[in-house]
């Protein structure tokens, strides 16, 4: 019998847990036996594994995180990690690994592919920040949390007539800002693809006040170089000239927490089997995702070619709905 580990790998994500039951139930539908990696490429390299099965998963797939556990690990970008993974992987007579996580967990996984190594990768990041996919898993429960965050702000912040500067995370991608933003109905967008300096905010907020408006949201993504803290520091300095007492939040890993949407679930089981079915016909050194409504694969050196970039128009219609 085929054995295959799985491993959950840098930031957590909601609809991690629906990826790994499916991995074990399916690969177990089609004579698989799967280990769990504990804590990642850490625990690959560590050779600490535990063995899953049908029960072994049961009641995970409405937990958000990751039953394994998730690490960021620097080993695996040397040599020598990667040396001592793959020493792992052939004394536990592991036929190939799947890979759950986002840019730097697939870049590991690229790594020993190209080691020999088979591997499947699962596009997993509330980022949304891998190229030919057009969502990973968890962005859009991070998506939802963010959202519910800004509509309670709106209803503090036109209580008191204020604006409220919003931070969501992302990293150096602002698909979460920009789509949170414009479903949250926000008077100004703030991203790294498209920097508005301070002075630029400040005008929007201006304006906004000017056309009547009692209240403003800006959401800002944190990668942005006007990031919340450069704003509010501007902020500070220009008070006065607003129009709006301003107010400033961070939401920060809360968007990780919490169990994931339907959504979420939905693609990572769809993933999650799709992963197998991979492995099972030796279609290995992808990465899956979901792009055209559809599981779709490309190939793992891909991956390394940089973020994509925002739907095109995007921030330009959002602009034209603040008015």
């Amino acid at each position: 019998m085929k054995r295959v580990a799985v491993l959950t790998s840098g930031g957590d994500a909601p609809g991690m847990n629906a990826a790994i039951r499916a991995v074990v139930r399916i690969g177990a539908a089609k004579g698989l036996e799967v280990v769990g990696a504990r804590h990642g490429f850490t625990g690959l390299i560590a050779g600490d594994f535990i063995d899953l099965g049908a029960r072994e998963v049961g009641g995970i797939i409405d937990r958000g995180g990751t039953m394994l556990g998730s690490t960021r690990c620097a080993e695996m970008r040397l040599e020598s990690g990667q040396d001592a993974a793959i020493r792992q992987i052939r004394q536990h007579s592991l036929a190939g690994v799947i890979v759950i996580g986002g840019d730097g967990s697939q870049a590991g996984s690229l790594a020993l592919s190209r080691k020999g190594v088979p591997v499947v990768g699962i596009a997993s990041t509330i980022d949304n920040d891998l190229p030919g996919f057009d969502i990973t898993i968890g962005a859009m429960t991070a998506l939802d949390t963010a959202l519910q965050a800004i509509d309670r702000l709106r209803v503090t912040a036109s209580s008191h007539q204020r604006a409220f500067l919003v931070e969501v995370m992302g990293r150096d991608c602002g698909f979460l800002a920009l789509m949170a933003g414009i479903a949250g109905g926000a008077e100004a967008i703030v991203v790294p693809e498209a920097e508005s300096s301070p002075a630029q905010v400040a005008e929007e907020l201006r304006d906004a006040h000017r056309r009547g408006k009692s209240h403003a949201i800006v959401v800002v993504a944190e990668g942005a170089r006007s990031n919340a803290d450069a704003l509010a520091h501007y902020f500070r300095d220009y008070a006065e000239h607003l129009g709006f007492e301003l107010r400033v939040t961070r939401l920060g890993h809360i968007q990780r927490g919490g169990p994931p949407g339907a959504f979420d679930r939905l693609i990572g089981t769809l993933l999650g089997a799709a992963a197998i079915d991979y492995f099972d016909s030796d279609n290995h050194g992808v990465l899956l995702g979901i792009a055209g409504g559809a599981v779709a694969a490309i190939p793992l050196a891909e991956v390394a070619r940089g973020n994509k970039p925002l739907p095109p128009g995007l921030l330009q219609m959002a602009a034209m709905l603040a008015r």
